[in-house]
C-alpha cells in the first residue's frame, strides 16, 4: 500500500500538512463543527499553526474548510493554540444561536528564554460566528497578567461552558515549581472572567495540565486534564503525557472543588495514540468526545516516508457513565450506516476483506480470545487483561506495521464483547460496551485486509465499510 491507501474512510485527518489537538466542538445550528490544531504546510519548518474546520450533518460524512483561525494578531505571533467552543442561545443578529471561539493565542519572544518562567506569552483570544464559517474580529480578553502570581508563563487551553445561569471557564496551567494545575474563571456574560479558584492535585501529578475539560453525566462530574511529565508511572506505558479523568462523589461539583485525588484518575485510551480529547452536548443531549489519534512526545511516528500529512481524530464517541462510576465510550451508532454486508466469523474464523475499512463486532466471549488483523496486529484476552500487541514489532526500532508501537496492556476482569474499528491506517479497540478502549496508529502494506479470530464466542462478524470521506480530499 502507498500513502495514499493510508488515507481515512470515516476518520478526520488534514488533506496536507499536520493535525492534532480537537478544537471547538459543538453542535450548531443543525450542523457538527469540529476544528483542530492544524499546520497545512508541514513538514515545513516552523510552519504557522492554527485552527482547520471540518463540518457534518451525521457524524458519518464530513466536509474540510480549510484554515478557519490563523495566526494573524501578535497576541498569536506564535500559533493559534488549542480552545473550546460556547453557544449562546438567541444571542445572534437573527435571534437565533452565537457561536463563540475561545481559544490561546500563544507567543514566543525572541532571546535567551527557558520559555516556562519567561519569554513566552499565554494570551486569551475570543471570536464569534453566526453561522460557523465567518468570523468576527478577534478580541484579546486574557494576558500573562492576569493569571494568578503562581503561575508560569505556561497557561492554556481554555473550555467554556454554562451551568446554573454562569458562564466558567478552565484554563490547564503549570505553576512556578513545574505542578500541574487548573484555573477555574467565572462570568455572567461569557466576556468578562474574574478567578474563582485553583484546583491543585493532592500530591503532584505532573508538570503541567493541558487541555482540562469538564464532562457530566448522569448528575455526575468529571475533570479531565491530560498531565505531563507522567513517564515514571507504570501504567503510562513510558508516555510522558497521557489523557484521563478524575470523577467526583455523586452531588459534588468541579466549580466547587480546591482539590482532586489523582488516585482517582483513570485513562480515557490505555492504546499507542490518543490525547487531548475535548466533549462537547449535542442537540439530542448526547456527551461526545473527540481524541488526537497521536501524542506531543512518542517512541514512534505516524508519518512513515512519502506522507504528505501526519495524524488523525478518533471517531466520535458517545460518553456514558458505567455502573462503578466509570466513563464507558462507544462509536457513536451513525457509524452504522457505512457498514456493508456482514461476514460471518465464528464459523469461518479468518475472513478477507477487499480494503483495510472494517467494523469487528464479537459478543459472548467466553475464555480466552484473540483477534488478529493481516497476521500482524493481535488483540487478546486472557488472564485478567486486554494486550494490543504488534507480533512484528522490532522493540528500540521504529520498523514494523506499527512504526515503532510494540505493546499495551490494561486490566480487564473478563472479556464479554469487543468491538475494532479499522480504518485504514486507524484502529480503535472497545471493550465490554466502551468499558476499556485502545487507540492505535498502524500502516499496513497488504491490499487486503485478513481478520482472523481464536476462541469461543456466541457471534463474530465483520462489517466492510464504506468511505464517508469520499471525494474530501480530492
Amino acid at each position: 500500500m502507498n500513502a495514499d491507501c493510508w488515507r481515512m474512510g470515516f476518520h478526520i485527518m488534514p488533506p496536507t500538512g499536520w493535525l492534532n489537538d480537537p478544537n471547538g466542538l459543538c453542535h450548531f445550528r443543525g450542523v457538527y463543527h469540529v476544528f483542530f490544531q492544524y499546520s497545512p504546510t508541514w513538514p515545513e519548518p516552523h510552519a504557522p499553526r492554527g485552527w482547520g474546520h471540518a463540518t457534518s450533518c451525521d457524524l458519518v460524512t464530513w466536509e474540510q474548510h480549510g484554515m478557519a483561525i490563523a495566526p494573524e494578531l501578535p497576541e498569536e505571533a506564535s500559533g493559534a493554540y488549542s480552545g473550546s467552543a460556547a453557544i449562546v442561545p438567541g444571542a445572534a443578529s437573527d435571534g437565533g444561536d452565537l457561536m463563540r471561539l475561545y481559544y490561546t493565542g500563544n507567543v514566543k519572544l525572541p532571546g535567551n528564554y527557558d520559555y516556562i518562567h519567561a519569554g513566552r506569552e499565554a494570551n486569551e483570544i475570543r471570536v464569534e460566528s453566526e453561522d460557523g464559517f465567518t468570523l468576527s474580529p478577534k478580541q484579546v480578553f486574557m494576558r500573562n497578567a492576569d493569571y494568578p502570581s503562581v503561575c508560569s508563563c505556561h497557561v492554556r487551553d481554555p473550555k467554556v461552558w454554562r451551568q446554573d445561569g454562569v458562564w466558567w471557564m478552565l484554563l490547564g496551567a503549570r505553576d512556578l515549581f513545574d505542578k500541574g494545575m487548573a484555573l477555574i474563571y467565572r462570568s455572567d456574560d461569557g466576556l468578562a472572567w474574574t478567578l474563582h479558584r485553583i484546583v491543585r492535585p493532592t500530591e503532584a501529578f505532573g508538570f503541567m495540565w493541558e487541555c482540562p475539560d469538564r464532562v457530566a453525566l448522569d448528575g455526575a462530574e468529571y475533570l479531565s486534564i491530560c498531565p505531563q511529565g507522567m513517564a515514571d508511572h507504570a501504567w503510562s506505558g513510558g508516555l510522558r503525557d497521557v489523557a484521563g479523568y478524575i470523577p467526583f462523589a455523586a452531588g459534588e461539583r468541579l466549580v466547587d472543588a480546591e482539590t482532586v485525588d489523582p488516585d482517582l484518575f483513570e485513562r480515557w485510551d490505555g492504546g499507542f495514540d490518543f490525547y487531548a480529547p475535548q466533549t462537547f452536548v449535542d442537540n439530542a443531549g448526547r456527551t461526545i468526545l473527540i481524541g488526537w489519534m497521536g501524542m506531543p512526545e512518542a517512541p514512534y511516528t505516524s508519518a512513515p516516508a512519502g506522507m504528505t500529512w501526519c495524524h488523525c481524530l478518533t471517531v466520535p464517541r458517545v460518553l456514558s457513565r458505567r455502573a462503578d462510576g466509570g466513563i464507558a465510550q462507544v462509536p457513536v451508532p451513525e457509524l452504522a450506516e457505512l457498514r456493508g454486508e456482514p461476514v460471518g466469523l465464528a464459523a469461518n474464523p479468518r475472513s478477507v476483506l477487499g480494503e483495510h475499512r472494517a467494523d469487528v463486532v464479537v459478543e459472548g466471549v467466553e475464555g480466552p480470545f484473540t483477534l488478529t488483523l493481516d497476521g500482524v496486529l493481535e488483540v487478546s484476552w486472557s488472564g485478567g487483561e486486554l494486550v494490543l500487541r504488534f507480533l512484528d514489532a522490532v522493540p528500540g526500532a521504529q520498523q514494523g506495521l506499527g512504526a515503532g508501537r510494540t505493546e499495551r496492556r490494561v486490566p480487564l476482569e473478563r472479556l464479554d464483547t469487543l468491538r475494532v474499528l479499522v480504518d485504514s491506517s486507524a484502529v480503535e479497540v472497545f471493550a465490554n460496551d466502551g468499558a476499556r478502549a485502545l487507540a492505535t496508529r498502524w500502516f499496513p502494506v497488504a491490499e487486503n485486509l485478513t481478520v482472523s479470530c481464536a476462541g469461543t464466542c456466541a457471534h463474530a462478524v465483520v462489517y466492510p465499510m464504506g468511505d464517508g470521506m469520499r471525494g474530501t480530499y480530492a
